[in-house]
């Protein structure tokens, strides 16, 4: 099987060019995928639970009668951990534990606070949790127990009332590995939907499934355009588009290693991007003919041939310095910094979801079990969003409480204000709280 796969300089006339290309793969948006998300929104928001059966039949082939069959009872996800070998039920207890640890540091800082001006008047803000969530959990072409983790150990640790978790079964069927995260998590119910008719349901509320206030989790491209379509309605994490790594390496890199991270990445989806950038061409080449040797041994090779040809890239950059510039323009949702002394561009990195520092933190780590969340900006996204956490499922209400003094001096200035806007009300509103003059 032939590698196939972009390979360019930043000293290239084209540079410009073939870097653009890179950076708009996946941000197409599809209006034909929109407007059917839109009728399927719009149908079970009018019908409920009667359309969501029907869609759930339709694209899951499920016989279900009810929408209340649907739902998994605690018994089986208890049956579930059962069903698993030892080895991946302590794998998946092992995880859930270090996610958890992570998150509960995290939530250490409540963004609570308060002070009093020089009259005593007080001002501040508190944290309080979401009441319910929904989590989407991605399968149907693969299970991920990894995003029962993420998604419901921050929300259940931020002291969330309910979480729902919805997630798609082909034929009725939901991977025990699955299950068994839900019930290691103690989400509260789970519902065996999928795709926008899920997100909707979720959204809007049905006969069975209950409205939330917020989404979360990863989806397939009508999921997430259900999600964006939703929102406003409920809160959401993000729009999240294909997955995506930048790995960064050197002389001292080794190149199978490199290779692996790429092949890892790649192999989720064609969609995938895995980006290679090293300020050695030997180093590349070097890279390059491991994944050449190696591709025809793995499992999901078409997949990571797809990938790596439509979508990866492997740039070769002039200094350490560009590296770091470079890295940051892309904002990678994944970046691994497999080289010596990764702490100097570490320092230089101001946009990527999550970095992992030196040969030894792959980021396969971060998507099971390093502890930091793997529900991750993408395409471009890390510029202005971060990784779902804790503080995600918690909201900021602000507080005011004015002694007399500082009311009279708010007044003076609110009036002035709203009489410049053109609203009186609110100026006569400011002015009965200034304080009157005793009589003489």
């Amino acid at each position: 099987m032939e590698l196939e796969i972009s390979q360019f300089s930043t000293s290239d006339a084209d540079f410009e060019l073939k870097m653009q290309e890179l950076l708009e793969r996946g941000s197409e948006f599809d209006p034909e995928i929109d407007a059917a998300v839109a009728g399927i929104i719009k149908d079970v928001r009018a019908r409920g639970d009667q359309a969501l059966l029907e869609y759930t039949h339709k694209f899951d082939r499920n016989s279900a009668e009810t929408v209340a069959d649907l739902e998994v009872n605690s018994d089986a996800l208890e049956e579930a951990c059962r069903k698993l070998s030892p080895v991946t039920f302590k794998a998946l207890s092992e995880a859930s534990w270090r996610i958890a640890d992570y998150h509960e540091i995290q939530a250490e800082d409540d963004l609570s606070w308060q002070f009093k001006d020089e009259n005593g008047s007080e001002f501040g803000q508190f944290t309080s949790a979401i009441d319910r969530v929904g989590i989407y959990v991605p399968g149907g072409l693969a299970a991920y127990p990894s995003s029962v983790l993420m998604t419901a150990i921050p929300a259940i640790i931020a002291g969330v009332q309910e979480v729902v978790m919805v997630v798609p079964a082909p034929d009725g069927k939901v991977n025990d590995a699955v299950l068994a995260a839900a019930y290691l998590t103690e989400v509260d119910r789970v519902i065996k939907i999928g795709g926008a008719q899920a997100v909707a349901a979720l959204a809007y509320g049905t006969e069975t499934v209950p409205k939330v206030d917020k989404i979360v989790g990863p989806g397939n491209a009508w999921v997430s355009a259900a999600k964006r379509q939703v929102f406003g309605q409920v809160g959401i994490d993000m729009i999240a588009g294909p997955s995506e790594v930048v790995v960064a390496c050197d002389t001292s890199t080794k190149a199978d290693w490199a290779a692996m991270d790429m092949f890892a990445q790649a192999e989720h989806d064609e969609s995938a991007q895995s980006v290679l950038i090293s300020a050695s061409r030997k180093k590349i080449d070097e890279v390059r003919s491991v994944m050449e040797t190696m591709l025809p041994k793995m499992t999901r090779k078409h997949i990571i041939a797809r990938s790596l040809a439509q979508n990866g890239a492997m740039i070769h950059v002039r200094s350490r310095k560009e590296l770091a510039k470079l890295i940051n323009r892309i904002a990678p949702e994944h970046l691994g910094l497999m080289i010596a002394r990764p702490m100097e561009v570490f320092a230089e990195v101001s946009h990527a979801g999550a970095v992992f520092i030196g040969p030894h933190s792959t980021e396969v780590f971060g998507d099971y079990c390093a502890g930091p969340n793997h529900v991750l900006p993408t395409s471009g996204a890390a510029r202005f969003s971060s990784p779902l956490g804790v503080h995600d499922f918690w909201k900021r209400t602000s507080f005011v409480q004015c002694t007399s003094k500082t009311a009279g001096e708010l007044a003076v200035i609110a009036s002035h204000l709203a009489t410049e806007e053109g609203l009186s009300a609110h100026a006569e509103a400011a002015k009965c709280r200034i304080p009157k003059k005793p009589a003489q």
